[in-house]
């Protein structure tokens, strides 16, 4: 059986700034200014269709022409568009600037209003998933959409994949988080749940510390991600923890590389593979995102087709 992975998250518009030089954030800065398609629902969406897999979206987006074109690219790449729907401010926008390195040097967003994702989600949620074989959520859009999109994949027997949007509902009701069969976030949203140091220490010590962390609020499995350093994981349940290490990659944009890894693991685990490959699966795709200046990269399969440690871990 194929699997077939419902996606449940955000879509947003983002308008992102490259310095061509050292960013002042003070002055006046020369470089380019686009539209890109955003959002971490759509970003997992986006890759985890492009490396192939069944996908479709539960989101919903704005009654406008950028929304056609978000969902028109979705199609391209091969995702299941019929549960993105139109709401009233039902899309985000971020703003972001992006340093002469590819590195995020600030932004700010606007929310969607989640009340219509809230209201497809109870319409068409049942219809989204009884079919499918895993789910991947972003866990802060509101606590009621949380509950009930685990309640869904509890019901139909869906392993659930989630990754933070602000910490806002898993920072207030930690508790869903033991609902998650794997959770990923970054170093700096590890430290905000924790209370526990996660920059300047040994990947050692920082295992020590999602062990430590896991442990306690008795979780299946997490993976923390390092930035450029590469990520450290945990699997409690199979007793597995180790460090992953980012592979080369010519940085253009880093900003996207969070949901991409989320993406990457998700599609490997997905495909029966332990927790230990599925981060490798992950840090490639991060990579190969970074890459781009889009939050997806488009030829993800027949990257995959390039590279044997794919055909060695069974994904083609």
């Amino acid at each position: 059986m194929t699997p077939t992975l419902v996606v449940i998250g955000n879509v947003f518009l983002d308008l992102k700034g490259y310095a061509s030089h050292a960013y002042d954030p003070i002055g006046k800065n020369v470089g380019d200014v686009r539209f890109v398609h955003g959002g971490v629902g759509r970003n997992v969406a986006a890759n985890l269709a492009a490396l192939g897999g069944e996908t479709r979206l539960l989101a919903t987006v704005d009654d406008g022409a950028p929304s056609r074109e978000i969902v028109e690219r979705l199609d391209a790449l091969g995702a299941d568009t019929r549960f993105i729907r139109p709401a009233d401010r039902g899309m985000g926008m971020w703003m972001a600037i992006v340093d002469a390195d590819g590195n995020l040097a600030g932004s700010i967003s606007r929310q969607p209003d989640f009340a219509g994702l809230a209201r497809l989600l109870e319409d068409a949620g049942e219809e989204a998933l009884r079919d499918a074989t895993h789910l991947v959520l972003s866990v802060d859009l509101t606590e009621a959409i949380t509950r009930r999109a685990i309640e869904l994949a509890k019901r139909f027997g869906i392993p659930v994949y989630g990754l933070p949007n602000n910490l806002q509902v898993i920072g207030e009701h930690p508790a869903l988080l033991g609902a998650l069969d794997c959770f990923v976030c970054n170093h700096v949203e590890a430290e905000r749940l924790s209370g526990r140091p996660w920059g300047s220490i040994s990947n050692e010590e920082r295992l020590a510390s999602l062990r430590a962390f896991v442990d306690e609020r008795e979780l299946r499995a997490m993976v923390v991600t390092l930035g450029a350093e590469g990520s450290v994981y945990y699997d409690r349940a199979a007793g597995r923890s180790g460090f992953q290490p980012a592979f080369p990659a010519r940085l253009v944009d880093s900003s996207g590389a969070g949901d991409a890894f989320a993406a990457g693991t998700a599609f490997a685990l997905s495909r029966g593979l332990p927790l230990d490959r599925a981060v490798v699966c992950g840090a490639k795709v991060a990579g190969w995102v970074v890459e781009s200046d889009r939050n997806e990269c488009a030829d993800a399969r027949e990257r995959m087709g390039r590279d044997d440690i794919f055909e060695k871990m069974g994904l083609i």
